[in-house]
């Protein structure tokens, strides 16, 4: 039977009266993608608490880490019950709309309380339990906009040739953002030389300011993007379903589609992740020797690697599927991080700048290899690093044709939780390599001796890590992904011969004819 509604968009939307297919402007996908990066604002402005932990809490190296990685422990807990709530919600706003709102307002009263309030209450175990308290806070407004995230994305559109592009636009976005903050933040450090430069109170100040309007900006524009589709008809099977939580554990043992993005993303995460703000400014400041060379490095290679980002998502994902996108994605990345690693192990740094004052590149063959093969990893991350989010939406898709129930919520929990769990230890990782090397009681920054033992554990960070997250990417794909893959083409395949609601059949794909029991 032909659904009917009124359509926002008939051009649009020209085939879902007969195949259930829907789609959406690529500006609409382009504005939703503002929302994940509304709360990587927040996430690159956390990156920098171990210097307010350090400098104004009283708490040590190690201890800080420790913080760092219990806080990302407790803000994965808080995901499976905020992805039940997003599952239980079908009001008057939509499913997904709330959550990003009250979201974005508790990371930005939260964060305000944490960095301008802490530093004037007496010294002693009162700071540290005051900011804890108002972290635990924060974390549950951060798992309320990134779930979402998520669990939209399957509403968005249901294309298979549209999805990625929420990848393209994502990845562009990210890196834009990371590689310009990173300028923008080392400027206001520099500019409070004279207070402390990251432990300042006035370098959190400006850094929260500049955090919570661009966030807010961003979170408005996703909340507009996604209002045509965020309602019920959209919603997987087109009508409210109950869901509880038994059907929560009948997903995630059966649900291959999951199990394998969840592999492959987190342990991915982990290693990007242990690549924090303190080794950037130990590679560069350090061993490098210029804290402003960071700055000029990214200058140049920031508008190559978004191109390289959007135009491999665009052409690969929705060509030839966003398996392929990924692979591809993780082979780049593991070889140009080996050529990166041997770069830093045995070449001389410090041969980028002519000028540690200013940060004036040098190009010789260091700066030249450096920059080239950094704008091919970037590229490469950027695929196999964002394609993951618009595959949670094949993944509710896929629980949709193999049970009959829409849970983007769980789908977006899941991959959160267990993302949030393994990168968690990445803080703490980094912390224990510094501390290794003897910086027990400070980062590594200008002035501080290079030690061999310093420059390993730098690039181990730098490039180890993620190498090793690759190479699960990998794995998680052949070990887990065949069956998922097999099946999500099949579900693909009958939407694009009209069938509404895809169901699989054992005779369908007679290599799972026996290994298939439910579906």
């Amino acid at each position: 039977m032909a659904k009917t509604r009124t359509l926002p968009d008939k051009y649009y939307d020209k085939d879902y009266e007969t195949n259930g297919i829907h789609r959406v402007p690529l500006w609409r996908i382009a504005g939703f993608a503002l929302n994940n990066t509304a709360t990587n604002l927040y996430l690159m402005f956390m990156n920098y608490v171990s210097f307010y932990l350090l400098g104004f809490v009283g708490v040590g190296m190690v201890m800080a880490s420790s913080f760092t990685m219990a806080m990302r422990i407790w803000d994965g807990v808080t995901d499976p019950f905020i992805g039940y709530m997003v599952d239980k919600t079908n009001g008057k706003f939509g499913k997904n709309r709330p959550f990003m709102v009250i979201g974005n307002i508790i990371l930005a009263a939260s964060s305000f309380i944490m960095f301008h309030f802490t530093h004037k209450l007496p010294e002693g175990p009162a700071r540290f339990i005051f900011f804890v308290a108002f972290c635990c806070i924060y974390y549950l407004g951060y798992t309320c906009q990134c779930v979402v995230t998520k669990s939209a994305q399957s509403c968005m559109t249901n294309d298979p040739k549209q999805r990625p592009m929420f990848a393209s636009f994502d990845g562009v976005f990210n890196t834009i953002l990371f590689t310009v903050l990173a300028i923008v933040v080392a400027n206001i450090a520099n500019k409070h030389a004279d207070v402390g430069n990251y432990t300042s109170t006035q370098f959190f100040h400006e850094f929260w300011m500049m955090t919570a309007i661009m966030s807010a900006i961003f979170t408005v524009i996703a909340v507009i993007s996604i209002a045509p589709k965020d309602r019920p008809e959209f919603f997987g099977t087109g009508k409210p379903i109950k869901v509880g939580l038994k059907d929560y554990w009948d997903t995630l043992k059966n649900n291959r589609a999951i199990q394998m993005l969840v592999l492959s993303a987190s342990t991915d995460k982990l290693g990007s992740t242990a690549k924090t703000s303190a080794v950037a400014v130990a590679m560069f400041a350090c061993i490098a020797g210029s804290i402003k060379l960071q700055g000029s490095v990214t200058a140049i290679t920031t508008i190559p690697s978004v191109i390289l980002t959007f135009l491999v998502i665009s052409i690969v994902a929705t060509r030839f599927g966003q398996k392929k996108a990924m692979v591809i994605g993780s082979i780049g990345g593991i070889i140009c991080n080996v050529i990166l690693s041997a770069l830093w192990i045995v070449g001389d740094p410090t041969t980028m700048t002519s000028n540690p004052e200013t940060g004036a590149l040098n190009w010789g063959p260091f700066l030249i290899t450096y920059v080239v093969f950094s704008i091919l990893y970037a590229g490469c991350q950027g695929i196999s690093g964002n394609i993951v989010i618009p595959m949670t939406a094949d993944c509710a898709d896929y629980e949709v044709y193999r049970s009959g129930k829409y849970v983007p919520g769980l789908m977006g929990t899941l991959f959160s939780f267990v993302d949030k769990m393994i990168s968690s230890f990445a803080p703490m990782i980094a912390g224990l390599v510094f501390a290794a090397c003897g910086f027990t009681d400070h980062n590594p920054s200008v002035g501080d001796i290079v030690t061999p033992q310093l420059r390993v554990g730098v690039v181990f960070l730098a490039y180890g890590l993620i190498t090793i997250g690759l190479i699960c990417n990998l794995i998680a794909i052949s070990l887990l992904g065949r069956q998922a893959f097999l099946l999500l083409n099949d579900y693909i395949t009958q939407k694009r011969k009209g069938i509404a609601s895809p169901v699989f059949t054992k005779n369908s794909i007679p290599e799972l004819k026996d290994k298939a029991e439910c579906w």
